[in-house]
């Protein structure tokens, strides 16, 4: 039977959980939003899958080391109903964005996603690594050589920047993709890296020097607004009002800092 849950909100999302009793979620560490009294937490090494329990010891501690290669933290948080009656478990989106529920039992069991995208799944689901084939992808995708890997049968949950665009590929159509907006994509689907096609293009046009080409047949997610667009904005801003709060980086705040001794 499927985890029963309720997506929240438009732009700052949150996703929300009846839990059964014995039922249990796997979630990235500091998710939480808030829990009733009646689910227990406890932080485990690797994702709690089979996959990473099994050997004992150390088929856990190759679990975490997985997640460690992707940046994440040796850790998961591991979130179960003990209460005989149903209950409540929330976590929230890390910035602005989209939530967006994967049954992978659809897609064979298991997609490929950016590193930093997943946010909590159903106990059982595996999280691994994804290495591209090709070295290109890893000096020149701009998101990193290695991607994550979500497997099992269950529903799992990523977060994205922006708004987000699904699109079904068929046989050999191909997409253009920039590096930081691709989120997720079935294995079906080949992903390479891309040359924009001229220098010029590439130091005066804005949009980086690769695409990522994903070529179907396959499903693919896309985000409007990746993280990494986001915070250069932010820096840049910061940047130029100086530091300083006046005007709250408008235009008269600015001019206002070029005058200041």
């Amino acid at each position: 039977m499927a985890v029963n849950y309720e997506i929240y909100g438009d732009d700052m999302q949150f996703v929300r959980f009846l839990l059964r009793n014995n039922e249990s979620l796997i979630a990235e560490a500091g998710a939480l939003l808030f829990m009733d009294a009646t689910v227990k937490m406890d932080t485990i090494f690797g994702d709690g899958s089979a996959q990473s329990s099994g050997g004992g010891l150390m088929g856990k501690l190759m679990g975490a080391g997985k997640r460690v290669l992707t940046g994440e933290s040796l850790f998961m948080t591991l979130f179960t109903q003990i209460g005989n009656s149903e209950g409540e478990v929330a976590f929230g989106a890390p910035y602005p964005g989209k939530i967006i529920p994967i049954d992978l039992s659809k897609y064979n069991g298991k997609i490929i996603c950016q590193k930093d995208s997943f946010l909590c799944a159903e106990k059982g689901t595996a999280v691994g690594i994804a290495f591209q084939k090709k070295i290109g992808v890893g000096f020149f995708g701009g998101e990193g050589f290695i991607m994550q890997k979500l497997e099992g049968n269950g529903l799992a949950f990523c977060h994205a920047g922006g708004t987000i665009y699904e699109r079904e590929l068929a046989p050999g159509e191909t997409l253009k993709v920039d590096t930081g907006c691709l989120v997720a994509l079935t294995q079906e689907v080949n992903y390479d890296i891309e040359f924009v096609g001229n220098i010029k293009t590439a130091v005066f046009g804005g949009e980086g020097l690769f695409f990522a080409t994903l070529k179907g047949p396959g499903k693919v997610w896309l985000q409007s607004l990746p993280f990494s667009r986001l915070a250069d904005r932010i820096i840049a801003s910061s940047k130029y009002a100086g530091g300083s709060s006046k005007g709250e980086g408008s235009v008269l705040g600015t001019l206002g800092n070029l005058f200041e001794d």
